[in-house]
Parts: C-alpha cells; sequence; structure tokens
C-alpha cells in the first residue's frame, strides 16, 4: 500500500493519497490547504486517482476540493449529513478569521454501507458521527488477511478525540462512534487522523484518556 500524508499551515491538517502499488490506482483523502502537495505525490507517483472522499466538512479538511476537482477531474464524496457544512465553508472560514473560497457542490454522498475499489485494495466508509453528524472513517484492507488501515478524520487522535465544540458536535455520540466503530478492530491496526501522528487502536485503548472504560 501506498500511503502519503501532508500538512501546511494554519492548521496542520494531514491530507491524505492513499494508492494500490501494483495498479497505481488512488484515492485522495481530505484535501485542504496542503493540496499542491497532494497534487505533487500524484504526479511524481504517476498515480490514477479514481475519487477524492472526505471524512467531514470543516472548512481544514475541504478548502482544497476545488483545486483537487480541477486538476483531477475525480468525483468528490461526502456524508449527507456534513453538507450543510460543505456549503457554509465560506462563513465557517469567516468564524476563524479567514478567507475561504466556495467549493463545487460533491459528486456524490456515501451510501450506507459503501465501498471503494483501487487495485487490490478495498476502501470501505463506516459513519462515525460526533465531531460533526456526517463524520465518517474509512477502512483500507488488503488482500492480506491483517491489511488495514484506518483513516479516521477528526474522530480520533493519538492521546485524543475530536472537539464537540463545533456545530452539530455531540461529545457522547463521538465516544458511541469510537466505542463501536474503531474499537472493534484489533489492537494492531494503525490509525490515521485528521492531525498529529498515526498510532494504533490498541495503543489509544491503553493510554487514550477520553477512552477510559469504553472497550
Amino acid at each position: 500500500m501506498i500511503l502519503e500524508v501532508r500538512a501546511v499551515q494554519p492548521f496542520f491538517k494531514n491530507g491524505y493519497v492513499v494508492a494500490c502499488e501494483k495498479t497505481r490506482d488512488a484515492v485522495v483523502i481530505d484535501p485542504g490547504d496542503e493540496v499542491e502537495q497532494l497534487l505533487e505525490v500524484v504526479r511524481a507517483r504517476a498515480l490514477h486517482i479514481r475519487n477524492v472522499l472526505l471524512t467531514h466538512a470543516h472548512l481544514d479538511h475541504i478548502s482544497g476540493v476545488g483545486r483537487a476537482r480541477q486538476v483531477l477531474n475525480a468525483p468528490v464524496y461526502l456524508h449527507h449529513a456534513d453538507n450543510f457544512l460543505y456549503q457554509a465553508v465560506v462563513q465557517q472560514g469567516l468564524a476563524f478569521g479567514f478567507k475561504t473560497q466556495p467549493q463545487p457542490p460533491v459528486d456524490g454522498f456515501y451510501e450506507p454501507d459503501q465501498s471503494f475499489e483501487i487495485g487490490k485494495y478495498r476502501i470501505q466508509v463506516r459513519h462515525t458521527p460526533g465531531h460533526s453528524p456526517g463524520g465518517v472513517c474509512l477502512v483500507v484492507e488488503g488482500e492480506d488477511p491483517g491489511e488495514r488501515v484506518l483513516l479516521v478524520g477528526d474522530t480520533l487522535f493519538a492521546g485524543g478525540i475530536g472537539r464537540t465544540d463545533l456545530p452539530g458536535g455531540d461529545m457522547a455520540t463521538l465516544l458511541r462512534s469510537i466505542r463501536d466503530v474503531l474499537l472493534v478492530f484489533p489492537d494492531d491496526t494503525a490509525v490515521h487522523s485528521g492531525h498529529g501522528a498515526a498510532t494504533t487502536i490498541g495503543r489509544e485503548r491503553r493510554t487514550n484518556p477520553f477512552l477510559t472504560g469504553l472497550s
């Protein structure tokens, strides 16, 4: 599996490119202000981008969607419950003191239990509301047993969880999503978040202070 991450100021939000090393089929996940760096990865590795997948619609995760859509001509997917946030990206920017451009409409909304294929890998979409109503986590699985990574947006971080004080956030819902969707995976499952370093399910189960008593 090819998994590249890029982040730039001011939010240092992680944007991802995930690809099959054999077919070069790939997806871009959460293109934000680091979109040019993600596009450079696509060019340098000669990847074929099949989709742009959004974990949620806070402005730092979507500010590069228009540029990615323009260059890659790949359909953009979002959970419908976050479309109100997506459509309000300009207002989101103003709330944080930034001038943000409106983004093009998404091409599709995730269906229940939807998955995407990139070469020998399958990407399953799991709804994980709480940080935002339409937050999702992406489960990337290969042909070999145990070949799996989770891209969790801002649901779970190394040592922390997503904030719930923004519109549509809810702490009880977020913790339930983490318990019911993420903590069911084996401890050695790699977790790649929207901010910060990668971690594992086991590490967060043992050491994350917000998860005490969840599993």
